[in-house]
């Protein structure tokens, strides 16, 4: 079976996002792109997300008895209505909330502004044993920053090396990390853009500083283009999932979020007592 991560994943120097179709469906098993392509993305979404809880509730056990440091976190990015909220619901559906430390991120406070761009990350980062969700991250300082020049470039063009460090760090010190990039086209944006106008339950979604936003497409692109090459790592690979299908874009961060379950292959602790002794005591108990 192909490894979509081999499918997805970010080569260094080797990515431009004009050569991904964002209705593309790379990796797709032979035969599942056709009509009943949404019910069977539903139900293959479900039953990855099975594996996922059992996998959660694992690696939960072995942190809380002090056997691992190990921890996931997913961090997503993508334009406005590029669909993390709904990749987010979709994904983690069957895990333990819990076990589960989800955050978005907007502008910085003032408090946050006072320290380095890093600091509010780290104090988001999930402990030993959680998954994390984060929805815009640490990468909003290569690309919002940059985009709308808050800072200078000789500001954040330092900063690649420095999401770099600080991701090799936290790797080396336990945390899987899974970056995707939800790949969507303007064509698609527009469409969703529109849907949120025309239905008053999604009014509340809407915000008018999307237009401007949208304006500057061509920057963002380049931005998340040079963000994707320069911070594509052995230890934090990017993924980049074409996501003007959601059926598609669900399946294909499940699967991508299992395999990085799967090579850590989280186990139950042993019980430091004698589990036969326990149960007869227990029996003979009133």
């Amino acid at each position: 079976m192909t490894d979509l991560r081999d499918v997805l994943r970010v080569r260094p120097g080797d990515t431009r996002l004009a050569d991904v179709d964002p209705r593309s469906t790379p990796g797709l098993p032979e035969g599942r792109a056709g009509k009943h392509a949404k019910q069977w993305s539903r139900d293959e979404v479900a039953a990855i997300s099975q594996e996922l809880a059992a996998y959660q509730e694992k690696l939960f056990a072995s942190a809380k008895e002090g056997a691992t440091t190990k921890r996931v976190l997913l961090l997503l990015q993508a334009m406005d209505c590029g669909g993390k909220d709904g990749t987010v619901r979709a994904v983690t559906q069957g895990l333990s909330p819990a076990g589960i430390k989800a955050v978005s991120f907007g502008p910085p406070t003032d408090e946050e502004r006072s320290h380095d761009f890093l600091w509010r990350i780290r104090r988001a980062l999930p402990g030993a044993g959680y998954v994390g969700v984060f929805n815009r991250s640490h990468y909003e300082d290569v690309l919002v920053v940059r985009v709308h020049n808050l800072v200078g470039e000789d500001v954040w063009s330092q900063r690649y090396d420095l999401i770099n460090e600080f991701e090799a760090e936290q790797a080396a010190d336990g945390l899987t990390i899974v970056k995707v990039m939800l790949h969507i086209s303007r064509a698609e944006q527009k469409e969703r853009l529109l849907a949120r106008l025309d239905d008053p339950t999604k009014h509340w979604k809407y915000n008018p500083g999307d237009l401007t936003e949208r304006s500057l497409w061509d920057e963002y692109q380049q931005a998340y283009e040079d963000a994707l090459n320069r911070c594509s790592t052995a230890a934090a690979p990017w993924y980049v999932v074409p996501a003007d299908r959601k059926w598609y874009r669900n399946w294909a961060v499940a699967t991508l979020l299992r395999h990085a379950f799967a090579d850590i292959d989280p186990q139950y602790p042993q019980p430091d007592f004698d589990v036969a002794a326990e149960r007869a005591k227990l029996l003979e108990a009133d």
